[in-house]
């Protein structure tokens, strides 16, 4: 039986997987590097913002990684108690909850250097094909967040 009604059902006619399968499978060939490094591939996302930034906000975190609150508070809770980084209120306002590095996480940004160009090993694109689907990536993105209902 051919009916084209359900071809939008298919499997193999869903963006959406083969962005999911991806992602997967990314994050699955960082996994031997960061256990080196003791992170999580969430964690260590969240330590390249701090890296970049030293210290922010944790709603501006949340953002920045596309992380609920209920996702981000254990993340961040487990890199304390590793001692990367240190929670404290804002003293301009105690309801805003700051993240800064500590030097043990400032340090572990020398370790880490290694990470990039070894995952770029196990992904076989040419430069312009990855800055190309890295474009078309965060043009996605860009759009979804856009069409968000709390952006609304």
């Amino acid at each position: 039986m051919d009916d084209r009604r359900y071809d939008s059902l298919k499997l193999d006619n869903q963006l959406c997987f083969p962005l999911y399968a991806c992602s997967k499978e990314v994050v699955r060939r960082y996994r031997p590097y960061l256990d080196a490094l003791d992170l999580t591939y969430t964690q260590y996302i969240a330590m390249m913002v701090l890296w970049e930034q030293g210290e922010l906000n944790v709603k501006s975190l949340g953002q920045r990684l596309y992380l609920d609150s209920g996702t981000l508070t254990p993340l961040l809770k487990s890199l304390e108690q590793k001692g990367y980084v240190r929670r404290k209120r804002s003293a301009e306002d105690e309801r805003v909850l700051l993240v800064q590095l500590t030097e043990k996480g400032a340090a572990l940004r020398e370790k880490a250097l290694s990470v990039p160009g070894q995952l770029a090993r196990c992904v076989h694109l040419e430069g312009e094909e990855a800055r190309e689907l890295y474009r078309l990536l965060y043009k996605l993105l860009l759009s979804l967040d856009e069409e968000s209902p709390a952006k609304k």
